[in-house]
């Protein structure tokens, strides 16, 4: 399937790249959330006419991104929940749990750009917790669980 990007994608190419992928994944990932569209001579002209536009959202949103990384840098998340003796918590923080916890405390995170590959926390201490802001923006956040008393 050849289609036109219409937005940055991770491992794919950039705005405007004229690509061929799988039909499975450009019909259920790539078209339905606006990141490509097919690459007809219609859509093509379309797509030049709007190249600007698509561009300069592009750069704003990783303006965007860029000043919110910037904010992440120096905070660090405090969280408590409960735990046991040995600091094993009951329960455990996932990525919903981290992504309230930042926007109650004033810097918006949506749980999809939390991530965490390995797992939940389940201990108390302190974690580095992998962000992706954008497509080019990845970064660290220091996170300290403490037991409620």
């Amino acid at each position: 399937m050849d289609v036109i990007l219409l937005q940055k994608v991770a491992n794919l190419g950039n705005i405007g790249d004229r690509v061929d992928v799988k039909s499975g994944y450009g019909r259920n990932f790539l078209l339905p959330q606006g990141k490509a569209t097919l690459a007809t001579s219609a859509n093509v002209a379309i797509f030049e006419a709007r190249r600007e536009e698509l561009e300069r959202a592009a750069r704003e949103e990783l303006e965007s991104a860029t000043a919110r990384a910037e904010a992440f840098k120096a905070f660090t998340l405090r969280m408590s929940a409960r735990a046991g003796n040995e600091g094993k918590l009951f329960g455990s923080i996932g990525t919903a749990d981290i992504a309230e916890a930042c926007t109650q405390q004033g810097l918006k995170l949506a749980r999809s750009e939390v991530r965490l590959p390995a797992g939940p926390i389940r201990v108390v201490g302190d974690h580095q917790v992998a962000l992706h802001l954008h497509t080019d923006i990845d970064m660290q956040l220091s996170l300290t669980v403490v037991a409620e008393a």
